[in-house]
């Protein structure tokens, strides 16, 4: 990627205002682009925008290739006629701070099922001829994925190996016989990938248009019950009954004393090397295609990753497996070019191995200053060690948020050592740690927007281990403030982070209005 010191937020799209229970690609999606604008930000980092199931974690989706139909607006649809304004004057009433993913399951899902029984009748020609268009060109994955997710709700939500046979194993006679059974299920299925995919590309054209770069998310591994490991069950570790024989963790660490079990089905490495890992490609290609730049999350996986069998219940018997290593990532940049848009995530336990991969290919890794206080001055994390390749954060997902870590979270060594280390009191920790990113040599910084408001442990988003209360957190307009634009604004320019001053571009000129732009993407 290019060296130019840029910086941005990550905010999941899930945590935009909005007025019916979530965030989604309507006005509120613009303002938030044209606030990046505003203040100079030039990256808008998501996590991954798939379909989400139980726990309603992005990082277990059931398709790498799909979009998340709650992100859809519905806006947009009374917009173009797909429906009435009185749908959504009906709706419940949705807390402002918080998804409640529960109520929009039973409201916004069948809202969506409505539209596509009324599509034929209601959509213009035009527009018929758009989802048409769309059908086919992405027929490759849109098929079976579809298909995948009627056979679920036909299974009142049952994981596809839990199914009979005959559709478990895909038998030809049994999947065209569903085709025809659940027909009106898969249109409704394909009608919103074809709604997300036409929001979210006009979005992102219009974020583009302001030079601003969306950062997407490939978790590493996929879901044991999605459409890639359906469709694809060679390719991973599975027995004669669908079942995974291993899978994915990580070992026991001074965090967990029994590891974490993700339960994820583990990579047949071997097949996939012997169709020059064709499954990989398209899913990068796929991601490329939402997203400017992507993060591989545990990407200390494709060096060696954690296998444990799956009959056990911790991660704690298991073993180290030698991953693809370069074999892979040569074959991607044939495929893809030399220069890569990837982040390696390099969290975690690092061997010597994962840091050969990462700089053979000119990967940047990651940095947080969170982790940065609890030894002493050799600390890797500490801005006085880094290196210009790396995307440095004040804090990420799975982290509390840095007033919280501050406050709750940090040990009083750290507390202590924050302190010294960026001559403060500590009255203002979040801003001190966004400004540290900013400050420092990394050609990268990202704040999650949490920390640039100030907020506490109840803004996280993520409690890894915990089972619920995750993924809920929004913000309200009122948050925004102007002396927050002019404060980021300013720090963003001194620390030279807008990569716009050196391409001689002036930003403030701006693109179409988000009205203008507003589902205008070509899919």
């Amino acid at each position: 990627m290019e060296d130019l010191r840029r910086s941005g937020i990550l905010l999941h799209p899930t945590s935009l205002p909005g007025a019916y229970g979530i965030g989604s690609f309507n006005q509120d999606a613009y303002h938030w682009v044209d606030f990046l604008a505003e203040t100079r930000q030039s990256l808008w980092q998501v996590l991954p925008l798939g379909p989400t199931g139980y726990g309603d974690s992005p990082y277990q989706s059931f398709s790498s290739f799909a979009g998340n139909p709650y992100l859809i607006s519905l806006e947009e649809l009374v917009h173009l006629g797909l429906l009435d304004q009185q749908a959504l004057d009906a709706s419940p009433a949705f807390p402002r701070d918080r998804v409640d993913f529960g109520a929009l399951y039973t409201w916004k899902l069948p809202l969506l099922r409505h539209v596509a029984d009324e599509f034929s009748a209601r959509a213009s020609a035009k527009l018929r001829g758009e989802f048409d268009a769309f059908c086919a060109g992405n027929a490759d994955w849109l098929e079976d994925f579809t298909l995948f997710m009627a056979l679920k709700d036909a299974h009142n939500g049952a994981a596809w190996n839990q199914w009979e046979m005959p559709l478990r194993s895909r038998q030809p006679d049994a999947i065209d016989a569903a085709r025809t059974t659940h027909a009106a299920a898969i249109f409704n299925h394909k009608l919103n990938q074809w709604l997300f995919y036409r929001q979210w590309l006009a979005l992102k054209a219009y974020a583009n248009a302001q030079d601003v770069q969306i950062v997407g998310d490939i978790p590493i591994f996929v879901a044991m019950d999605s459409s890639d490991a359906w469709t694809n069950p060679s390719e991973f570790f599975l027995d004669d009954e669908f079942q995974p024989t291993v899978v994915a963790g990580v070992p026991p660490d001074y965090f967990s004393a029994t590891g974490q079990l993700w339960g994820n089905p583990l990579y047949r490495w071997d097949v996939m090397q012997q169709n020059r890992y064709r499954w990989w490609i398209r899913r990068i290609r796929a991601a490329l295609r939402l997203y400017d730049r992507v993060r591989i999350d545990h990407f200390r996986g494709f060096a060696g990753y954690w296998e444990v069998p799956a009959s056990e219940e911790t991660a704690v018997k298991g073993q180290w497996v030698k991953g693809p290593g370069a074999q892979l990532f040569e074959v991607i940049r044939a495929e893809l070019g030399d220069d890569l848009p990837i982040i390696a995530e390099d969290l975690g336990e690092i061997t010597p191995d994962v840091i050969e991969l990462r700089d053979r290919f000119n990967l940047p890794g990651m940095k947080i200053l969170q982790f940065a206080f609890s030894t002493d001055a050799s600390d890797k994390f500490l801005p006085h060690n880094f290196t210009r390749n790396f995307i440095v954060y004040s804090g990420t997902h799975d982290n509390d948020t840095s007033w919280g870590w501050y406050r709750t979270t940090a040990t009083e060594h750290e507390r202590d050592f924050f302190r010294r280390y960026f001559r403060t009191d500590g009255h203002d920790a979040a801003w001190t740690l966004v400004e540290g990113a900013l400050r420092s040599v990394a050609n990268t910084a990202i704040a999650p927007l949490q920390d640039l408001l100030n907020l506490g442990g109840e803004a996280r988003m993520n409690l890894p281990g915990r089972a619920s209360g995750n993924w809920s957190w929004r913000f309200a307009p009122e948050q925004i403030t102007g002396h927050l634009a002019e404060r980021l604004r300013e720090a963003t320019l001194t620390f030279g982070r807008d990569p716009q001053i050196f391409a001689g571009k002036d930003r403030e000129a701006g693109g179409q209005s988000g009205q203008d732009q507003k589902g205008a993407g070509a899919v």
